[in-house]
């Protein structure tokens, strides 16, 4: 970083900063991430971008696999974005899950970067079934929040604002941001990180919409038990997850010019 100006972005997740349901495995992903760096690149066109996330990544499998291909990346800014997949499991910790947070906060900012990293919405206001995993949401941005203060990580803090749980921002199995949430999702932390031309109105709610009521919100819910809930939950009893054999869609640094990278097939390619 020179003079307040970010030159190297380096991303670190799961699904949501990989960019799931922004894009597809066809055309490619872009994701919140790969937004973020077009608005450092606005500026700076000459800024380097390396987005290491892959789906289904537990917060350790982040800590185990992302951390040292970061560190050797030398970046200025970097983005730790993971937890979700952990709080979904029957024997989530939240204090394992935050610790593996902490180690990258502390790796990262040690080295010189300014880091950031995002708390989370309540899921039961998005999928009413999951309503049960609204005290582990909580819990998580709690340990989120007291790791960033005590090593210096910006919070982008998008669980308390209404809009972040409108359907509409949300592609269709309610798990991962469609476009215009991964577009609120960059402005948010555009803004956090105080980037020329960032402002609050990723806050602002959507227009009124129609959304489905009674019987209509009721064969919502069947539709989408059916096409996302079980296959997920068959992954689970399988032991398998939708990020096996993956590799990071951009592994290294490269000018964001190329950022709208083409999808990485099941073990390589």
């Amino acid at each position: 970083m020179t003079d307040g100006t970010f030159l190297r972005y380096v991303a670190l997740g799961d699904s949501q900063t990989e960019g799931l349901g922004d894009g597809d495995d066809i055309t490619g992903l872009r994701g919140w991430a790969d937004r973020l760096a077009e608005l450092l690149a606005r500026e700076h066109p000459d800024v380097l971008y390396a987005n290491l996330a892959v789906r289904g990544r537990l917060a350790g499998q982040v800590r185990a696999e992302q951390l040292a291909p970061a560190l050797a990346l030398r970046p200025d800014l970097a983005t730790v974005v993971a937890g979700v997949n952990d709080l979904l499991r029957p024997r989530f910790d939240p204090d394992a899950t935050a610790g593996h947070l902490e180690t990258m906060f502390a790796a990262l900012t040690g080295v010189g970067a300014r880091v950031a990293t995002l708390t989370f919405p309540d899921v039961g206001r998005i999928t009413p079934l999951a309503r049960p995993l609204g005290p582990r949401v909580e819990a998580l941005n709690e340990r989120i929040r007291a790791a960033s203060r005590r090593h210096g990580v910006t919070v982008v803090e998008t669980s308390h604002h209404p809009v972040v749980t409108d359907p509409r921002l949300w592609s269709p199995d309610r798990l991962h941001a469609g476009p215009l949430g991964h577009a609120r999702i960059a402005a948010a932390v555009a803004q956090a990180l105080a980037l020329p031309g960032s402002d609050d109105s990723w806050t602002r709610p959507l227009p009124p919409g129609n959304l489905p009521k009674g019987f209509g919100a009721v064969t919502v819910e069947l539709r989408w038990i059916g096409s996302f809930l079980g296959p997920w939950l068959g992954r689970r009893l399988r032991g398998r997850s939708s990020g096996d054999d993956r590799r990071p869609k951009r592994p290294e640094l490269l000018p964001v010019a190329a950022a709208r990278c083409g999808p990485v097939p099941p073990g390589g390619g």
